[in-house]
């Protein structure tokens, strides 16, 4: 593919960046939350898979430095070969895998400045032998940090997915999320509505979180409200077991929204 140019908004208006695409992919997707817990590397395991299970070739990588959660949703306790010059991911239910969190111990704490972080991401995109994929889904850490600076402004990301739930103090980040990608040239593929709801024994609905906050922010900034995912005790079960759900029991009602939805992205891209 072609690298891309980009020059962005108010602060750095006079620098033109250069995107390089992840070597070895087709498009790359991430999946971003502006507030931490809200179940962005849950969505971001399952959705790979589920793409994987329509027939594409997947990669996940884990761009959560300070948080790593691939290790532990996939079960994880091997670290990557090496030439000397690549990392070779490692491959799990036919995903290719990368997280710094292969390379480190559970309990490590990564104390790292900005510059670390982003020599680690390059060293992710650009130094690990992806091997002909079509889609690379990249966790990113929650925030508008240099993480994220760093993607945008140096990877070609084909298009981001923002997970959030409906509460407000969530919903606030997320708004400084969606400037923050618009300003930086990124698409925006849609709003995830996670942990909406769960249905109580009595067969009731229940919004803990509020009702229909991420739909009113979607429409709020003109961008496309992907669909809701409900709360349903089977999903954090299978990702402490490391066999996220839609690997575990694809026929749940939660894996048949993951597909839903990868069947989306693939429509758009290939």
């Amino acid at each position: 593919m072609d690298d891309k140019k980009s020059t962005i908004g108010a602060g750095i208006k006079s620098k033109t960046f250069i995107k390089n695409p992840i070597n070895g992919t087709k498009f790359t997707i991430a999946i971003s939350s502006a507030k931490g817990g809200v179940g962005k590397s849950t969505f971001a395991t399952n959705i790979a898979l589920a793409l994987k299970k329509i027939g594409c070739k997947v990669g996940l990588l884990d761009a959560d430095i300070y948080g790593p959660s691939l290790p532990k949703l996939f079960s994880i306790n091997t670290k990557p070969e090496s030439d000397g010059k690549t990392l070779k991911p490692i491959n799990k239910y036919d995903i290719q895998c990368m997280s710094i969190g292969f390379l480190t111990e559970e309990q490590t704490p990564m104390i790292w400045r900005g510059p670390m972080v982003t020599s680690a991401i390059k060293t992710f995109t650009q130094k690990v032998a992806w091997n002909n994929l079509d889609f690379i889904i990249v966790d990113m850490p929650p925030g508008t940090g240099d993480t994220q600076l760093t993607f945008s402004q140096e990877i070609k990301m084909d298009g981001v997915i923002i997970v959030s739930t409906p509460q407000e103090l969530a919903l606030q980040d997320v708004k400084r999320g969606i400037k923050m990608f618009d300003k930086l040239g990124v698409k925006i593929i849609g709003l995830i509505d996670n942990m909406s709801h769960f249905i109580g024994d009595d067969g009731k609905k229940y919004s803990i979180f509020g009702e229909g906050g991420v739909r009113k922010t979607a429409e709020e900034f003109k961008k496309e409200f992907l669909g809701q995912i409900p709360i349903n005790p089977e999903v954090g079960k299978q990702n402490d077991l490391g066999t996220p759900i839609v690997e575990n029991n694809p026929e749940h009602e939660i894996s048949k929204l993951y597909l839903n939805f990868a069947e989306k992205i693939k429509s758009l891209y290939l």
